[in-house]
């Protein structure tokens, strides 16, 4: 089997930023498998905030054995971006090896379109309510906040879009006090869910503390060994690709953590229509879908996926699976 993996960039259609800084394009990589018949490929975003670069997750892909299937490659990588991108592209080999549908080989049903979030970038009021004014006809709107004065911006965000349903994203950015002192204007304002409030290393502080707006783990949960330490804090789990390494891993863990009783919310890091064709089958059914990476785009990979009323619907065999 011949591996191969690049580096790509694409360009977004305008500066994206959260709490922890901006960024203009989407920096990718893209793991192309053949047999010498079939090909596969998979695409994964490498975070820093998991200690991961595009220069050590390609040495990481590239340091892999000349011969290994999905179940091996769970040994051989931990969960992450590089398990990630080769896991997706196994899937898509096969899916064409075996002239079938990925959802199928996984034995899931036939999947649909789900309604996705669209983000708001972390910025001042006027221009988040300006930003809101413009999406304010989508039915899910994602604002990324994490500072110690959002107020002002939940307010802005809302009046720019006052029928949409809000979701918010911290970024880790808040203090235990700042989370308790918000809680109860997100119940005023309409907001649905929290994601990752708290630095994942003080989340202990969500044991006992009221939740009135489900509170949905993030950099707090990654596969599913990592279900056990959320008993108490959080509600919902947003699995992410790039963080349980794969799909293999993403089902397994949406399985697991509805075994458990928590609400699922499938998530991405900000790429292309490749990174997120496999999400889409973890997200059918989910309680939120936030798979708008290609939305934030000025230009995706060629035969994307479609996104319309419906919401982001199942790929094509031609882009993946």
């Amino acid at each position: 089997m011949h591996l191969s993996v690049t580096s790509e960039s694409f360009p977004l259609a305008e500066v994206f930023t959260i709490s922890r800084g901006s960024k203009t394009h989407a920096d990718v990589l893209t793991v192309r498998l053949s047999d010498g018949t079939h090909k596969g490929w998979g695409e994964c975003v490498p975070y820093k905030r998991y200690g991961e670069t595009l220069d050590s997750v390609t040495a990481e892909i590239e340091g892999l054995p000349e011969e290994f299937d999905r179940a091996s490659l769970m040994d051989l990588l931990p969960a992450g971006a590089a398990r990630n991108a080769v896991d997706c592209a196994l899937w898509d080999l096969e899916a064409k090896r075996a002239g079938k549908r990925a959802w199928e080989l996984a034995g899931l049903t036939k999947p649909g379109p789900e309604i996705t979030a669209y983000t708001l970038s972390l910025g001042e009021p006027d221009a988040m309510e300006a930003a809101a004014r413009r999406h304010a006809h989508r039915p899910l709107l994602k604002i990324k906040l994490g500072t110690p004065d959002d107020m002002a911006r939940l307010e802005a965000v809302r009046r720019g879009a006052p029928r949409s349903r809000i979701i918010v994203d911290a970024n880790e950015g808040w203090s235990a006090e700042v989370y308790a002192d918000l809680a109860p204007h997100l119940v005023r304002l309409g907001v649905a869910l929290v994601e990752q409030p708290l630095p994942a290393s003080d989340d202990e502080a969500l044991l006992g503390m009221e939740r009135p707006v489900p509170v949905c783990a993030d950099e707090s949960a990654h596969d599913t060994a990592s279900l056990a330490a959320l008993k108490g804090k959080y509600d919902v789990v947003n699995i992410k690709l790039d963080k349980t390494g794969g799909l293999t891993e993403a089902l397994r863990l949406r399985e697991a953590a509805l075994t458990e009783g928590y609400g699922i919310m499938v998530g991405c890091m900000v790429g292309t229509s490749l990174a997120m064709a496999p999400a889409v089958l973890v997200a059918q059914g989910a309680m939120v879908t936030d798979l708008d990476g290609p939305l934030l785009l000025a230009q995706d990979r060629p035969e994307p996926l479609q996104f319309d009323e419906a919401g982001v619907h199942p790929s094509s065999p031609s882009l993946w699976g």
